[in-house]
């Protein structure tokens, strides 16, 4: 991906089944447990470089000390200066790792995961830490406010935070009663509540009130860990048990590369589902939501995780290799005086599925590392005046890679978004190599509609696909259908209807390519210029077991979805038209 998405988080989660010294006589070292979030966060530094954050829970400390610890820090070597300052005193049995990009532009220490919640009861202590985006914060804060609560910060962690904190409250509290039901008494009822805790409770009554998707890990002052993953299975949460530790991580190759594990030992979290550790280390499986049509998103296995996982590895493959029929017809069929490359990095493994593809029905072609990324600026980060600058400065090209004015040029990218790094790097730099034709080339369907279930992407205006529409709509003199589009918008009440997707309905999935091609063609560029875009018949094909595909089709899974992409185009209308209809 040319244009970087700031996305999803990583969470990492280890449970240690033995008593500390155990790991300390077996591994050497009383830091077995942080070396292995240490490398579990490491491994997944991918997901997030804009803070990190670890907590840890003590089972042996006694009153009067310290028994639930956490330290967070921001940038892009947090994840190394938090283990800096990871000291004995912090060993414990519970261990919780975070990695932040930010989903709404908030930044500042304050908004880093993990969040925790004090109080003098060990069972009351909450801390939490996820991977997700709520679609209806509005929605759970006032009902929040409406029992009472005045949350600090307007946030969806924070809320998160304050309302599973209030059901954990009166998890302690009926403990609390049952206890003084059974004639305990003093620190013999404190025992009792420790021990009973039941964190199914706490999250059945807390977790009902979101839509949106996520997968949400936290820790208790009293020994409880606990991952639960939304009902549409929209973000990924993979596990592991074994005598000595439980482990949990945002993906599977993490656990296989930390623990020394084939992909079988590992098992998916399933949509509404949890998994719990009690104090006592015992683990289980519990379904807390009902489970709904499974959305998994299709852009993990595209781009977000890691090319790693032995599934994705070949998926990404397949992607790449559906593609060979509409480049061939893209090339004229002339294999021999085309030169077949790839934007790097993320595009590799769905260019090795291409060249594969043509290999197959072509023997032997020709391919070059033509596009190299030169250095390390992270453009989304930018504010936009800055970010056409900086885009240009990311790429440079392999002088000499192609025959001037005589080879083709197939150069293949995971997906495009904005377009900006298009216009103002990419086709730039590869107009001086002089091809015949460039033949841009995505392993994902065009982009047509913003996220809201963890990603970057919320204005529809940033999406190149949604612009080019827009203009066919007023080169034809369609005005009237922004009109009503708008209308529908504005006045949605609990419509599933995405009306947004009417945009699209006339125009075929060229005129649209044609239209970006057009819009990003850099002044003075020679080069013909083509576009390919997966299929999204293509994509499912791919990746059958991730139909989330709302970034394409505009199904979004969740009503809370539907609800934001309709009023993203109101506010595309009032703000960027400057219409008021």
């Amino acid at each position: 991906m040319v244009e970087q998405l700031k996305h999803e988080c990583g969470v990492a989660m280890i449970r240690l089944l033995k008593p500390l010294d155990y790991y300390e006589n077996k591994y050497g070292t009383w830091a077995y447990g942080f070396n292995k979030l240490y490398l579990m966060m490491e491994k997944q530094h991918n997901r997030g470089q804009e803070g990190a954050g670890i907590a840890s829970v003590s089972l042996k400390n006694e009153p009067g000390h310290e028994y639930m610890f956490r330290e967070k820090a921001e940038g892009k070597d947090a994840i190394t200066e938090v283990f800096s300052r990871v000291t004995p005193q912090m060993a414990g049995e519970l261990l919780m790792g975070h990695l932040r990009y930010s989903t709404t532009g908030k930044s500042g220490l304050i908004y880093v995961h993990p969040f925790l919640r004090r109080n003098n009861w060990r069972a009351k202590n909450l801390c939490l830490c996820g991977n997700f985006n709520m679609t209806n914060i509005d929605e759970v804060f006032q009902f929040l406010t409406e029992q009472g609560q005045s949350p600090r910060i307007y946030g969806d962690s924070y809320i998160t935070l304050e309302l599973m904190g209030h059901r954990l409250d009166r998890e302690v509290e009926r403990l609390f009663e049952e206890a003084k039901g059974k004639g305990f008494e003093g620190l013999d009822i404190t025992h009792y509540i420790d021990d009973n805790v039941c964190m199914a409770n706490v999250l059945r009554k807390t977790m009902i009130h979101y839509d949106g998707g996520y997968v949400m890990c936290g820790l208790t002052g009293s020994g409880e860990m606990f991952a639960v993953r939304d009902p549409w299975g929209i973000r990924p949460a993979f596990y592991y048990r074994d005598d000595e530790i439980v482990a949990l991580t945002s993906e599977r190759p993490v656990l296989q590369t930390t623990f020394d594990l084939a992909a079988e030992d590992i098992h998916e979290l399933q949509p509404g589902q949890a998994l719990i550790v009690r104090k006592n280390g015992e683990s289980h499986l519990e379904q807390i939501m009902q489970a709904q049509e499974l959305s998994a998103c299709s852009f993990e296995r595209i781009y977000f995780s890691r090319g790693s996982d032995r599934d994705i590895y070949q998926e990404r493959k397949r992607l790449g290799e559906q593609l060979t029929q509409p480049i061939l017809k893209a090339i004229d069929g002339d294999v021999e005086n085309t030169v077949f490359s790839y934007i790097p990095n993320t595009a590799e493994v769905a260019f090795y599925g291409m060249t594969d593809g043509f290999r197959k029905q072509h023997g032997e072609v020709r391919i070059e590392k033509v596009v190299w990324k030169d250095i390390k600026l992270r453009t989304f980060i930018a504010d936009n005046s800055e970010r056409n600058d900086l885009a240009a400065h990311v790429y440079d090209i392999s002088y000499g890679s192609l025959r001037p004015y005589e080879d083709n040029l197939v150069i293949i990218d995971d997906s495009i978004v904005r377009g900006t790094t298009l216009r103002e790097s990419i086709f730039k730099i590869l107009d001086r190599l002089h091809p015949k034709k460039i033949v841009m080339v995505s392993s994902s369907p065009q982009i047509r509609y913003p996220d809201y279930y963890g990603i970057d992407m919320s204005r529809l205006e940033e999406l190149c696909a949604f612009r080019a529409a827009i203009e066919l709509i007023k080169e034809r003199n369609m005005q009237q259908l922004i009109v009503d589009t708008y209308r529908k918008c504005k006045n949605q009440k609990e419509s599933s209807e995405n009306y947004v997707r009417a945009i699209y309905a006339p125009f075929t999935v060229e005129e649209i390519n044609n239209k970006i091609v057009e819009m990003l063609r850099p002044t003075g560029m020679k080069s013909p210029v083509e576009l390919v875009f997966q299929s999204i018949e293509g994509l499912h094909a791919a990746c059958p077991h991730h139909p989330g595909d709302w970034y394409f089709t505009g199904h979004y899974p969740t009503p809370g979805g539907v609800r934001l992409v309709n009023q993203a185009f109101v506010n595309y209308v009032e703000e960027t038209l400057r219409m008021q209809l």
